[in-house]
This record gives structure tokens, sequence and C-alpha cells, in this order.
């Protein structure tokens, strides 16, 4: 566990979270006609987020594979670890929408 103290680990984690955030706003801005928050709440309505977010997501994949080839194991492992956080929110908008 001590990976967790790394900076690069960490790095990853933000990193990761970052790239997601700018998939679903890109995303939100190029096939939306309206506001991003108004998109985000229609989404949420129409139990579509969690949709939206495992899309975005997939932005993290060639970083992942990039910093596999660099030998950055920390700041992938960071990633890893943001995905499975990202799965676990996908799941949990899921749950809550039934």
């Amino acid at each position: 566990m001590g990976f967790i103290k790394n900076k690069y680990f960490l790095w990853g984690i933000f990193t990761g979270l970052l790239w997601t955030i700018f998939g679903v706003i890109t995303i939100v801005f190029f096939l939306s006609d309206t506001s991003i928050e108004i998109s985000l709440m229609t989404l949420y309505q129409q139990n579509k987020l969690g949709g939206l977010i495992s899309i975005a997501s997939l932005i993290n994949l060639p970083i992942f594979f990039l910093a596999l080839r660099k030998n950055k194991m920390p700041f992938a492992k960071g990633l890893v670890t943001l995905s499975i956080a990202m799965v676990l929110v996908i799941t949990y908008l899921k749950i809550n929408a039934s």
C-alpha cells in the first residue's frame, strides 16, 4: 500500500479525473443544443448520465497504455483506481435509477 503515498499515483487519479470531466463536457457541448448544466440534468433524469461518463472515461485508455509503455506504474495504478471508482459511480447511478 506504499504506492498510495506516491505522488505519481495521485497524479494518475487527478489526470484521469480531469480527462474524464473534459470528455463529458466535450461530448455534451458538441451534441447538445442547450447549456451544459441543463444537458447534464436532463441526462440524469433520463438515466443516461452513467453511459455518458463511461464513454468519456474511454479517453483514459490511451493514457494508461502510454504510462505502461513509459514504465510509469504508479501513474497507471492511479488511472486504474480512478476507473474502478468510475465503475462504482456508474453502478450507483444505474441502481439509483430503478
